[in-house]
């Protein structure tokens, strides 16, 4: 069964918690970083249309670019989705790939953590320096926690036209993923223009 926009507004809640529960196990619950948008998978041409659709009521589109060989939209809320402290204020809406997800839905936030990282080897020794609580999770990758096994993945996802390096650093366990990177969408995408 596909998900709908009505399944992701009764599902945010439990995202939430989720997502927040696991920013406070990373330790960056106190970090002040922005939260810039939160990221859906879904496995249909269909969803995807569909959800581009609703989306876009609730703002407007400011970026339709092939990243890795598929669309990924990225929606400007006219009004923020909050996660706690936090006000979302962008949905990235990928296109299926080959790819099938268990979980369609809600997937992962992206934290902005400005820097002048180049490469996911900076980005880490950055983020080790100032949140301390990182440095085992992104030293051992794929760690196990108290709270249980955290996955660690990096890598340098670029549109066919941006002009910004944004290493990203993704912490996922279970079906909830953080990522860390260094630029704001927003700015990524105007370096596109």
């Amino acid at each position: 069964m596909s998900i709908t926009f009505d399944h992701l507004n009764r599902s945010w809640n439990e995202f939430s918690q989720q997502i927040l529960g696991f920013i406070d196990t990373l330790g960056l619950s106190q970090a002040q970083l922005d939260c810039d948008h939160v990221a859906l998978r879904v496995n249909s041409l269909e969803t995807a249309l569909q959800l581009e659709q609703a989306f876009s009521k609730q703002g407007q589109i400011i970026s339709k670019n092939i990243i890795n060989g598929r669309p990924i939209v990225i929606i400007a809320l006219d009004t923020p989705l909050m996660l706690g402290g936090y006000a979302i204020g962008c949905v990235e809406l990928p296109y299926p790939s080959e790819k099938v997800y268990p979980n369609e839905g809600w997937e992962h936030v992206e934290l902005v953590f400005n820097c002048q990282a180049k490469n996911c080897e900076e980005l880490a020794l950055a983020l080790t320096g100032r949140f301390p609580t990182l440095k085992a999770i992104l030293e051992t990758p794929d760690t196990h926690t108290s709270s249980g096994d955290i996955k660690v993945k990096m890598s340098s996802p670029k549109g066919d036209k941006e002009r910004l390096a944004n290493p990203t650093i993704a912490l996922k366990q279970g079906n909830i993923c953080v990522k860390i990177h260094t630029h704001h969408i927003k700015a990524i995408i105007a370096s596109e223009q």
